[in-house]
């Protein structure tokens, strides 16, 4: 992974992960999150690649929506996070987690309804966006759908200066210039379409759906 990304969380900061979460978001991510996989369409029954799973909480949030049929897949490089996330999941059978890392090629092929990115592809160097996003296309199946939840294109500089501190102070360069990607054209040139954009938190984070086409 580049120098300029934070996207990594190494073993010393798994166990804080989820509480930095809870304080970022005032305590609401559990409804935070609820809402995303409403606005996701999860079904019950899906079959979900989450990608960049960290500790297991999005999937786990993911399940109460898709139900007892559904099967849902963590991919993290952190052994930390997927300790926490296995422990967290443990008794859900339909959830397992795999230890790869999400740029890289995948054993998956035509097998999900959906793939899931939370926070992650802004960290990522545009090469490795690149290949993050051809991985959820050959793991979806014919019409599926890739959904993106990151940060939305926006003027750092009118951002209200507490928050505009929190993301410069917290955020690797990278997320800076994913301020400024045109994302649904890099969508577009791996093969997706059909765009759906959902704006949250006051138009600063934005939840990207994308449809993969086939013929």
């Amino acid at each position: 992974m580049a120098p300029r990304s934070k996207v990594e969380i190494s073993g010393s900061w798994a166990p804080f992960y989820d509480r930095l979460m809870d304080l970022l978001f005032l305590g609401t991510y559990p409804r935070f999150m609820a809402g995303v996989t409403a606005l996701m369409q999860v079904e019950p029954g899906d079959a979900i690649l989450d990608l960049g799973s960290g500790t297991g909480r999005n999937a786990l949030l993911m399940l109460e929506r898709a139900g007892s049929t559904a099967r849902i897949v963590g991919v993290d490089i952190s052994e930390a996070m997927l300790r926490r996330a296995r422990r967290r999941c443990d008794g859900h059978p339909q959830i397992r987690f795999v230890r790869r890392r999400i740029e890289q090629p995948l054993p998956f092929a035509e097998e999900f309804d959906k793939v899931f990115l939370s926070f992650i592809l802004h960290g990522l160097q545009d090469a490795d966006k690149r290949r993050t996003i051809a991985n959820a296309r050959k793991a979806l199946r014919p019409r599926g759908r890739l959904w993106i939840l990151d940060y939305n294109e926006f003027d750092l500089e009118r951002m209200p200066w507490p928050l505009r501190w929190l993301f410069t102070h917290l955020e690797c360069e990278l997320a800076s210039e994913f301020l400024e990607l045109d994302l649904g054209h890099m969508l577009a040139e791996a093969g997706f379409g059909d765009l759906i954009s959902h704006e949250l938190l006051r138009g600063y984070v934005r939840l990207l759906g994308a449809r993969k086409q086939v013929g």
